[in-house]
């Protein structure tokens, strides 16, 4: 036995495979034809995605040979493989916490555990420039920090060394006032502004498509982010002032492609706005951040990355920029569309996978959702889980030691440049039809997303595209989660009454009031060139966030209108649905199965996830041998709805008397079929059947309308 080890591992035994014949792809798809039994090849192997690509069932490396972009190290140009020539990415977790001192707290627990980037969100009141105190209901410290005064920074970045954390500040609309309450803190508490890393993420076109309009005109908007990169430039040299996010189209249902032609359109906006106003593309690309959200499908995340990288890239290169300027700065977080609020501790698995396939793509920084963001705010709980799915991609799986892990695989290869492809291709066409500003204006992006969606919607409700423990594999048994009284009105009045308070203590003296509206009015008739430098001393002297809000729209009055896109969860149909047949009491499913096991089980499990979809309590049996036995079952169920399990042909002689045995006895029952028999489709419905379940059926709609005829209203 020895010997015969020693011989296998001998070196000095050639390893060949010759002895092995290398099967042309032709051979190996006439193998596999000859297993389809007549099922045309491109029907049962081909995989269509939403972006019009056909995923093969086999890729080889005669795939790679027409591909243009191999070739290249990862840091070298196109930067398909990356900008750099290492795979780091700073865990960058959003805080959605409304209090600066929480806010405050939960970031130096997170920082010390773990995270090594901020990633500040905005609640709605900061992101549009109003104060706390004149915000309407809900819109302050919910879904991020409230913001009215340069000192709530004092107490967000209290005892942060902003040398070794970078910044990412989430702008929403009102960027000027909110970054002039930045810079005005570090120059109050004495922080050299040059010393900044990370970025200020202003997007206005991201803000004008989610909320409809802007605070300020489309003008003023670019103005001001012109003014503030120009700040930058020379005094925060190593700090981004630029934003395009794609989140708002991908949590609307589109597609790889969508995203990408957006986000490339959108930045050459920026390019070409900045450009006119005495910024270069060099001095523009690198403070621009892109934020994708990653998505479901894994390889598809991955080549949209890759994809993005090597667009932006030929974009940049087309301008004359150099290979710095050519890089695509890439933030990734998970995605919101296909988080769950029903079974949400799956939400952790999805988060993981994205994860991954952010970090393969080879993202410079991510966020990684908590597993309860969709129904609560996070707690340190659920912050840790999420926070350490970073960790274990980075510290046990060493990915950070893994430059470009998807590279010179035939399938990633291909589908990136597929994907490229497609992407530039709509790209062009905005870019011939004006550009991303007057396409939003127009409302062609959000008519096509709102397409997709509805059509992927349309799929989750049919169930062709699962979402795990909601319309396939749902837990009848699952409890809630505790959405936790978190007395949001009381913090919001707590904050209101901190921003009435700060304008009338004693720490605003009359002196510096006065001095305030000196500045405030030097801003009304200053040129564009002055204003983030008197909005900084006019918030350095205690000028509050809205009071810089409406000086700088009292400037400009003409707001623009543009189509608003809906965002929405790809899980929210069914959850709505289930919460309310739960409130109802779960009404009764009774499964008629007849026959033995082999000749229901099938149709008795379909069944009963598709009822389970819709939160119905489903009463499974082990089968009837004869009507008789089903009805005296069915009679004591105290079911609503009856659903006959068997096969189609036995269903010609136990349909017709069973439904009319049910019917007889119970007038308002519902009676269905599971199945679609359609040559006894209009005799059993003359029989007492309501209605028939299948795989072609719409479960959503057709469980919506089996609740309406119960009384149970949505």
């Amino acid at each position: 036995m020895s010997s015969n080890i020693s011989t296998v591992v001998d070196k000095s035994v050639p390893l060949s495979f010759d002895e092995f014949p290398l099967p042309s792809r032709d051979a190996w798809r006439k193998e596999a034809e000859a297993t389809l039994a007549g099922v045309p090849f491109e029907k049962k192997l081909v995989t269509k995605t939403w972006e019009a690509i056909d995923i093969q069932p086999i890729y080889s490396r005669e795939d790679l040979e027409k591909l243009p972009h191999l070739g290249s190290l990862p840091g070298e140009q196109p930067y398909v493989r990356g900008t750099r020539s290492v795979n780091s990415w700073d865990v960058a977790q959003e805080i959605p916490y409304g209090s600066p001192s929480d806010y405050n707290q939960a970031l130096r627990n997170d920082l010390e555990r773990g995270q090594t980037a901020m990633n500040i969100t905005l609640d709605e009141a900061t992101r549009h420039g109003i104060d706390p105190d004149v915000a309407r209901a809900g819109q302050a410290s919910m879904c991020g920090v409230s913001i009215a005064t340069s000192k709530d920074f004092d107490r967000i970045l209290d005892g942060i060394d902003i040398e070794r954390v970078p910044l990412f500040l989430q702008a929403g609309s009102a960027a000027l006032p909110v970054f002039a309450l930045l810079i005005s803190h570090f120059q109050r508490t004495g922080k050299d502004p040059a010393r900044l890393r990370g970025a200020f993420e202003y997007d206005p076109l991201g803000e004008l498509v989610t909320d409809g309009t802007l605070p300020d005109s489309i003008a003023a908007s670019f103005e001001e982010m012109a003014q503030i990169t120009k700040w930058a430039v020379k005094k925060a040299p190593a700090f981004g002032t630029i934003a395009v996010k794609t989140h708002v189209y991908h949590d609307a249902g589109a597609t790889a492609v969508q995203e990408l032609a957006y986000a490339l359109a959108t930045g050459v906006e920026y390019l070409r706005q900045m450009e006119s106003h005495g910024l270069t593309v060099g001095e523009t690309s690198p403070r621009m951040r892109f934020a994708f959200s990653i998505g479901t499908d894994f390889f598809m995340a991955i080549a949209k990355f890759r994809a993005a990288r090597l667009l932006w890239s030929k974009i940049i290169s087309k301008c004359g920029a150099d290979r710095e300027a050519a890089k695509m700065r890439i933030h990734a977080r998970t995605s919101i569309w296909n988080k769950t609020g029903l079974d949400p501790y799956v939400n952790i698995l999805r988060g993981t996978t994205e994860a991954f396939a952010a970090v393969a793509g080879g993202c410079e920084s991510m966020h990684v959702g908590a597993f309860d963001e969709v129904v609560r705010p996070p707690d340190e709980f659920s912050r840790r889980i999420a926070r350490n799915t970073q960790l274990i991609l980075r510290d046990e799986c060493h990915f950070d030691q893994v430059i470009d892990p998807a590279g010179g695989s035939y399938y990633v290869e291909t589908l990136t440049h597929g994907l490229a492809r497609k992407a530039w291709a709509q790209f062009q066409e905005i870019e011939k039809s004006g550009g991303m500003t007057k396409a939003l204006l127009s409302g062609v992006p959000q008519q096509q997303v709102t397409a997709t969606g509805a059509k992927r919607a349309a799929a989750i409700a049919q169930r062709r595209e699962s979402v795990i423990g909601v319309n396939v594999y749902a837990n009848p048994r699952e409890k809630p989660l505790d959405t936790r009284d978190l007395e949001m009105s009381a913090r919001q009045q707590q904050r209101a009454a901190y921003a009435t308070d700060f304008r009338t203590s004693s720490d605003q003296s009359q002196v510096a009031h006065t001095r305030v509206l000196d500045l405030l009015g030097m801003m009304l008739a200053a040129s564009p060139g002055r204003l983030v430098e008197l909005a900084i001393s006019a918030a350095m002297e205690g000028a509050t966030l809205g009071e810089l809000s409406r000086t700088l729209r009292a400037r400009d009055r003409e707001l623009p209108k543009a189509p608003r896109l809906r965002t929405t969860r790809a899980s929210e149909p069914f959850e709505k649905l289930r919460a309310a047949v739960g409130a109802a009491g779960r009404p009764k499913v009774f499964l008629a199965n007849m026959g033995p096991l082999r000749q229901f089980k099938a149709r008795a499990d379909f069944s009963t996830s598709f009822f389970q979809a819709g939160g119905f309590d489903v009463l499974e049996n082990r089968g009837f041998k004869s009507i008789g036995l089903a009805m005296e079952a069915a009679v004591v169920s105290g079911a609503s709805i009856f659903v006959i399990c068997s096969t189609d042909e036995t269903y010609p002689e136990l349909v017709p008397p069973l439904a009319g045995a049910i019917k007889a006895a119970q007038p308002k029952a519902i009676v269905i079929v599971a199945g679609y028999p359609k040559d006894h489709i209009e005799a059993f419905k003359a029989a007492g059947v309501d209605d028939f379940i299948h795989v072609r059926a719409n479960c959503h709609d057709m469980l919506l309308g089996l609740a309406a005829k119960l009384g149970i209203q949505l």
